[in-house]
């Protein structure tokens, strides 16, 4: 998808109606959704491709000239004619987010389209370290495209991470990790949402969520993200590990869930253990909730947060 930023200041209010009038001063445009995965692997890595849906239509145009830029490779992108590239138009005024307007159409893939992306997979394995699965619940990810792609990667010694949507409830199974926040794991685990304790390790519900999520989606390692608390992993067979949140300042929240799920993954390539992989994962988000806008972390910025 394509995130596009509106900056301005507010001077007044409306006579029409009683909201702030937005005076804008400039504008700005980002990869986002699964695009901003890939932003924060290629500060790392320039092997970096997106495979996925957009439409034949200007801002699908803009997307990958965008993608392209950056040296994202976007030779496994699918144009589906009918579809609208997803647009998130936000509109921030004096450091803060007044609204933001969404463009899209929730739509189930096609059988030539879950054929074509799933040739994409295939044709790009032999190169391939990982695969992120991003659900923005927007319609692309199915049961059928996980359990190919899965398929497709087994005994190949090949990553395979989840950023899930509760509202797309699949059978995760054959995967390497999973990283919901916190709502959303409480969401898929279908325990009422409580206010978090201060101590993670000693927060009954969320450890329960942990056990039923491990079992359900029968998974080695769960990752959930905490906000200001954090993250907390679930590495099968070891007591939950803490990491406490790393962030000096909070301005955006926008895409930290990207940068987790992408450090994570990243992480575990480069032969980090599970507990490794969440404290690089919880340094970069710690980075980026400082940052305005759909924001990624540099090497030197990461490197730089660790102590010594």
């Amino acid at each position: 998808m394509l995130d596009e930023f509106v900056w301005g200041k507010v001077s007044r209010i409306s006579p029409e109606a009683p909201v702030p009038v937005v005076e804008v001063s400039k504008e700005s445009s980002y990869p986002g959704g699964a695009a901003n995965v890939a932003r924060n692997l290629v500060e790392f890595t320039r092997s970096v491709r997106v495979l996925g849906a957009i439409g034949s239509d200007g801002y699908g145009a803009q997307l990958r000239g965008l993608l392209a830029e950056e040296h994202i490779q976007t030779d496994s992108l699918v144009e589906v004619a009918g579809f609208p590239t997803i647009v998130k138009t936000r509109i921030i005024a004096r450091q803060q987010q007044v609204v933001r307007v969404d463009r899209e159409r929730r739509t189930a893939p096609s059988a030539e389209t879950l054929a074509a992306i799933l040739a994409e997979v295939e044709r790009v394995l032999p190169e391939t370290d990982a695969i992120i699965f991003e659900d923005y619940g927007k319609g692309l990810i199915v049961q059928a495209l996980k359990d190919a792609v899965c398929e497709l990667v087994r005994g190949r010694g090949i990553v395979v991470t989840v950023d899930p949507n509760p509202g797309n409830p699949l059978d995760w199974s054959g995967t390497t990790a999973i990283k919901p926040n916190r709502s959303e794991a409480f969401a898929a685990a279908g325990v009422p949402l409580g206010e978090p304790a201060d101590d993670p390790l000693q927060d009954v519900p969320l450890l329960e969520v942990g056990r039923r999520l491990i079992e359900r989606w029968r998974v080695s390692q769960l990752l959930i993200t905490l906000s200001e608390h954090g993250m907390i992993l679930f590495d099968d067979g070891q007591p939950p590990y803490h990491t406490p949140t790393r962030a000096q300042e909070v301005f955006d929240v926008s895409g930290a869930g990207d940068t987790a799920i992408s450090l994570y993954t990243l992480a575990l390539v480069a032969g980090a253990t599970a507990r490794e992989a969440a404290e690089v994962a919880n340094h970069a988000s710690g980075i980026v909730v400082g940052k305005l806008g759909t924001a990624t972390v540099s090497r030197e910025e990461l490197v730089a947060s660790f102590p010594g």
